[in-house]
């Protein structure tokens, strides 16, 4: 349930996000910037992923540990949609959606086998959502950077063109007495 939601509410924004800036940024900021900032993005999608493999080991290492063969399943029936993934991190953002879905039904079994508290699963269901949250605030902000930047560049380059269309509003003062 948390992985559908998860993935209705900021699968297509992270994506289109994404297309913002590694395309439309390209046509008028410096390659380099993008590239900077698809490697930060790169780099916080590789920490998520290593913090939800992390939780899954955990989980399943409790699992072997207190003898339980079978995980949780939801009432839900899981989401089947084809969907169009238009880049890399895209595809890296997809997993780690699947990945925090993994996850739930293993903390959820451990609380039922009393392995785990109540509180330690909200704990960790909370801060596993954060994360895969944040990433999608974190592209909507840089998509927002991004198109600030990409303002600036055209706002400079209109600026003398804006001058040179601009009449003179100097009430003639440079003009000397003779001007009316």
């Amino acid at each position: 349930a948390e992985g559908k939601r998860t993935f209705a509410r900021c699968f297509y924004s992270f994506q289109a996000s994404l297309y913002f800036i590694s395309t439309l940024g390209r046509t008028k900021l410096p390659h380099e910037s993008v590239e900077k900032i698809e490697l930060a993005i790169r780099e916080r999608l590789e920490a998520a992923t290593k913090d939800l493999n992390q939780a899954i080991d955990g989980a399943e290492l409790l699992f072997k540990q207190h003898g339980i063969e079978t995980a949780a399943t939801y009432d839900t029936v899981p989401l089947e949609a084809e969907i169009g993934i238009t880049s890399a991190l895209g595809r890296r953002y997809f997993e780690l959606i699947h990945k925090l879905d993994q996850l739930m039904p293993l903390l959820q079994t451990l609380e039922i086998e009393e392995v785990i508290t109540e509180k330690q699963v909200e704990q960790q269901r909370s801060r596993f959502k954060r994360i895969v949250l944040a990433l999608s605030s974190m592209m909507r902000n840089f998509a927002m950077g991004c198109r600030r930047r990409m303002n600036e560049v055209d706002a400079r380059k209109d600026e003398p063109e804006a001058r040179k269309t601009r009449p003179s509003v100097d009430n003639g003062a440079a003009a000397g007495p003779d001007h009316v």
